[in-house]
């Protein structure tokens, strides 16, 4: 085959701005938020609905954090945790208040399954939904990602937010959106340099931006 007969590879979109979604945050949240130190760079976002992922997780103190940065910046962003947790009396429904979603692992369709049809009919409905999580999966050590929110954005057609968590700047920062391209190399290609820098709360736990194995991403 020639190479004018050659299909052109796709590749990620970096969504420019200015971005038309925007917010409206809280005084109260964004004084605690400067009282520990810290701040959050966010200029909007690009549609209704997307999946942000908030990078590196290593301590429990990311997920303060990344509250407070939430009700500073005004966005109902959601995030998985396990069903069993919503079940627990009080602690589940302040968990659903904040924006906790269940995992449900008994789907057919599986977890991502399931939820790119619930981002289908929030699509149709023209209804708000950004989910957001950590690509790590856990706050310990890894030996990569899991391919969860991959697979969410790529299904459900919407923009990945690549966020950084950096406690070097003490900074929550929105750093760009980008249109996946599906393929996984140069995605993560991309997304790697636009994390280059940032530094998580143990600088020993924080896993390399690659997909990690298979088996381990089943798991």
């Amino acid at each position: 085959m020639n190479t004018s007969e050659e299909q052109k590879v796709p590749e990620s979109v970096l969504i420019p701005g200015p971005y038309p979604i925007q917010m409206k945050g809280h005084v109260w949240a964004a004084c605690l938020l400067k009282l520990i130190g810290w701040r959050v760079d966010f200029q909007g976002l690009p549609s209704l609905q997307g999946v942000a992922i908030v990078y590196p997780h290593t301590s429990n103190w990311d997920f303060c954090t990344a509250m407070l940065s939430k009700w500073t910046m005004g966005m109902p962003l959601f995030f998985w945790c396990k069903d069993s947790l919503l079940k627990i009396p009080l602690f589940g429904p302040w968990l659903r208040w904040i924006g906790g979603v269940p995992i449900d692992r008994s789907s057919p369709r599986g977890v991502v399954g399931a939820m790119v049809e619930v981002f289908a009919e929030h699509q149709r409905a023209g209804k708000f939904l950004w989910i957001g999580l950590s690509p790590e999966g856990t706050r310990k050590r890894t030996d990569g990602w899991r391919s969860g929110f991959y697979q969410l954005a790529l299904g459900a057609n919407v923009p990945l937010a690549v966020v950084h968590l950096d406690y070097s700047k003490k900074q929550l920062k929105f750093e760009g959106f980008l249109k996946l391209s599906g393929d996984v190399e140069l995605d993560y290609g991309r997304i790697r340099k636009m994390y280059e820098g940032v530094e998580g709360f143990h600088p020993d736990k924080v896993a390399p931006i690659q997909p990690l194995p298979y088996r381990e991403n089943v798991k």
